[in-house]
């Protein structure tokens, strides 16, 4: 990410895709933009409450984890 709540990042095609955090008044609103969802732009405004932003960064950590682990099945220091 490039500034706090704020990233992008640009595919193997060179299209790219953006997420920000804005805190409101009792959470955040999260806003995922994807300029090229087959052919047409599209973008998804969640915005969530203290605990479900909690919830749902757990669950992101979670399957980021998990999929690190399914990526690189062993330790650098195995190979």
């Amino acid at each position: 990410m490039r500034e706090p709540g704020r990233g992008t990042e640009r595919g193997a095609d060179g299209q790219g895709w953006s997420l920000s955090a804005t805190p409101v008044a009792d959470g955040v609103r999260l806003e995922l933009a994807l300029p090229d969802l087959n052919g047409t732009p599209a973008s998804a405004v969640l915005v969530l409450e203290r605990g479900e932003a909690r919830a749902f960064a757990r669950a992101l950590l979670a399957a980021a984890g998990d999929a690190t682990e399914r990526t690189f099945r062993t330790q650098p220091d195995e190979a």
